[in-house]
């Protein structure tokens, strides 16, 4: 359970990130194949985490087009620009009376590698006056996806394995 949380949650920052919603700049979707995920927190206690997902081009849009309705929801701003470089979204959301500003920049491309590095703040509720964070996903393609996979898998560290269109089922077991 606790390994399915943490996939929720990860593929919450993730689309929450790559969400792009009804902005005027929209995202490029990943090449299609297996994609390596390195997530690391800094001064987390959280273990750095790396997952394989892979995906094509309807698993992106559909995941963009699950979250972009949430993200509508519980964020008073989301502003995704492109830059030089790549993407650059600043957030203000809030769950459970938890608000969190967040800045996110993201570079490389989307065939072959890229990085997204995220400083946030959360303040209220269980977060209190108010603690920051930092993360960084470096994600690469690896190739095709395994035989034994398809569209939509990610693959955890122990080998837990689900696939992101059943997030829905994982829903029900976090707190309210």
């Amino acid at each position: 359970m606790r390994q399915s949380l943490a996939l929720l949650g990860c593929c919450s920052v993730l689309g929450l990130v790559l969400s792009s919603g009804a902005q005027a700049v929209e995202l490029p979707v990943r090449k299609a194949g297996l994609w390596e995920m390195k997530m690391v927190r800094a001064g987390s206690p959280m273990p750095e985490m790396t997952m394989q997902h892979c995906t094509d081009e309807n698993v992106d849009r559909d995941m963009n087009d699950s979250v972009s309705p949430l993200a509508r929801q519980v964020c008073s701003k989301q502003d995704i620009q492109k830059t030089a470089t790549g993407y650059v979204n600043d957030s203000v959301c809030s769950v459970a009376g938890v608000t969190t500003t967040s800045h996110a920049e993201i570079t490389g491309d989307f065939n072959s590698a890229y990085t997204i590095k995220t400083t946030s703040h959360a303040a209220g509720g269980i977060a209190g006056p108010g603690h920051d964070g930092a993360m960084t996903i470096e994600a690469k393609w690896l190739g095709a996806c395994k035989a034994d996979q398809k569209p939509g898998d990610i693959v955890m560290p122990g080998g837990f394995k689900m696939n992101v269109r059943d997030a829905d089922k994982l829903k029900g077991l976090l707190p309210k």
